[in-house]
């Protein structure tokens, strides 16, 4: 496996656990803001299902094999699945971490893609890292 399939899987990992942790926190958020809070989580887990395929697919595409187990899944990732205790607020300040984290993991697999130039997987990075940073700012701004 060469460093990039590893790297991409590691991303795939990441949306994969991301995308449980959000039905955890669209399924449990409470209180105010929950209507807004509620229908957030479903977009932003809608679109990491987008993200997380494009990423698998793009695996597949350079000869590499995606990871495809749950078990896979959490060895791999970088971000941590919800706890299950998380408060709303909890839950907003987990998204823009694990949002924060993946962005900057993205940027150091652009470095890598470029070095391999392929330029596919760099422009899918970097379209994904402009997704996340606007939700990192809107979420952000929730918070104030």
């Amino acid at each position: 496996m060469n460093k990039l399939e590893q790297f991409l899987n590691k991303e795939v990992a990441n949306f994969a656990v991301l995308y449980t942790k959000l039905h955890n926190f669209h399924w449990y958020v409470k209180g105010p803001l929950f209507f807004q809070l509620h229908a957030k989580f479903e977009e932003l887990y809608d679109e990491v299902t987008e993200v997380y395929d494009a990423f698998a697919e793009r695996i597949l595409m350079i000869g590499g094999k995606s990871v495809a187990t749950l078990k896979g899944n959490l060895e791999l990732a970088s971000i941590a699945e919800a706890t299950g205790l998380e408060t709303k607020e909890d839950m907003i300040k987990s998204v823009i971490h694990d949002f924060k984290h993946i962005d900057l993991e993205l940027k150091e697999g652009i470095k890598l893609a470029e070095d391999l130039e392929d330029d596919v997987t760099v422009d899918l990075m970097t379209t994904t890292r402009a997704s996340l940073q606007k939700h990192i700012w809107m979420l952000s701004e929730l918070l104030k």
